[in-house]
């Protein structure tokens, strides 16, 4: 369904004269206030093809300024699952269990590299640390795991297994540990170029509410995640975060967390992509029997945050959630696919598999774009203060000199990674190493 053959949608109650102004505003570059944006997001139809391209307009010119016209980037990676066990509890998702369903509370760090080492043979460039939030709060057979093995706490390994990556195959780690405090945010960025946490919403109902989506979920609190955010861009820290769309907010909740997140782009500069995310069911969860996400809500919704972040934004969304919609996601104003594996399953969509990704080459070039490989960490973050220098040469060996993406001929190898003097010990009996 490419913007060509969007099919009218209903008005849900806007009139013909708003959507018309809105779109006008859009049509001229004048910012969009929140009341046009929620306006906006209800254009179906005709009007949303008109929506699509006032934000692919905005989009191509984005692409101008940053020296790739044309150009649609992704990420090759390999996803290392580090461990499934989470202290939340989101209605959502299937990613998160319970120890009795594991052999293994966490991956050791021979699992851990051998992931890494089979993604670097296949070219991938980014090892993506997914794993819940603080478990050991949680479960007591976490935290026996941890102190078993000598870890203070889930986070001194994740750290441990970012420079036991970087040393031994090469691959950047990109960190998605889930709410991170400041002095998290100093402990990490050594290790790696890149973190990130999706926002999801600002709807505190669905945190609040029993019942909803994210109720008996500490950490996904919105203040809660709107400080992790600043924090980041405090620390300097390039960040992924995005929203996920279709768990049970108003369109005007939803446009709400597209300016939360502009408000933080804007005072820090640290927010290197968005992610625009639709919720797809997925059998033995709480929300099994919630309707997936429309695609042309999709896109409308893609279109607003293009519009209100305006044309510096990356913005992605996942290319194995959109069906056959390719064409219609990159008429929305999107510029990158995210990380896309050669080798390992969305851990978190795992019902969704990556498309290959000549076939997504293809399905961009359709479009009338080229596909290009990028690093985890963006071009405008290939310096400091972003990027620590105990991880800048292991960036630098994988990075285009010219345009600051992957250099797709770069050989992947382990690179000697050294603590600063005078750094704490930790322990870990895998082996120990100052954490």
């Amino acid at each position: 369904m490419s913007a060509s053959s969007i099919d009218p949608g209903e008005s849900n109650g806007v009139s013909e004269a708003a959507t018309r102004r809105a779109l006008a505003r859009a049509r001229d570059g004048k910012s969009l206030d929140q009341s046009e944006s929620t306006i906006l997001l209800h254009a179906r139809g005709d009007d949303l093809r008109v929506l699509l391209g006032y934000a692919a307009r905005t989009r191509d010119a984005g692409l101008e300024a940053a020296g790739r016209p044309g150009v649609i980037t992704y990420s090759k990676k390999v996803f290392i699952p580090l461990t499934r066990l989470c202290r939340d509890r989101c209605g959502y998702c299937t990613f998160a269990t319970v120890p009795g369903k594991l052999d293994s509370l966490f991956l050791s760090p021979d699992e851990v590299l051998q992931i890494a080492r089979q993604g670097a043979a296949l070219g991938c460039k980014e090892a993506l640390f997914t794993l819940g939030d603080r478990p050991e709060a949680r479960w007591k057979q976490a935290r026996q795991w941890l102190d078993a093995h000598g870890y203070d706490d889930t986070l001194s390994y994740v750290r441990e297994m970012a420079i036991r990556v970087l040393e031994e195959t090469g691959l950047l780690p990109h960190l998605n540990p889930g709410v991170l405090s400041w002095e998290d945010f100093q402990r990490l960025k050594p290790v790696a170029p890149s973190m990130g946490m999706m926002l999801e919403t600002t709807a505190e109902r669905l945190f609040t509410e029993k019942g909803a989506p994210h109720f008996g979920s500490p950490d996904k609190d919105p203040a809660v995640r709107l400080r992790v955010l600043r924090d980041a861009g405090r620390s300097n820290v390039a960040f992924t975060t995005g929203i996920l769309i279709g768990i049970g907010e108003t369109p005007a909740e939803r446009v709400d967390a597209i300016f939360a997140l502009q408000a933080v782009a804007r005072e820090y500069g640290g927010i290197q992509e968005v992610i625009v995310q639709n919720f797809r069911a997925k059998p033995d969860t709480k929300m099994r029997s919630t309707p997936d996400a429309e695609l042309t809500d999709l896109a409308a919704t893609i279109a607003v945050t293009r519009l209100v972040l305006g044309p510096e934004a990356r913005i992605q969304a996942p290319p194995n959630l959109v069906g056959h919609e390719h064409r219609l996601i990159l008429e929305a104003g999107i510029d990158d696919w995210g990380g896309v594996s050669p080798l390992t399953p969305d851990h978190v969509n795992p019902e969704r598999p990556w498309p290959q990704l000549d076939t997504l080459a293809e399905l961009t070039a359709a479009a009338g774009f080229t596909l290009r490989e990028r690093l985890t960490v963006y071009p405008p973050y290939l310096r400091e203060p972003w990027l620590h220098p105990q991880v800048s040469a292991h960036v630098a060996a994988l990075a285009d000199p010219v345009t600051g993406l992957a250099d797709e001929s770069a050989v992947l190898r382990g690179r000697p990674w050294q603590e600063p003097a005078g750094a704490a010990a930790s322990g870990g009996q895998f082996p120990a190493r100052l954490c």
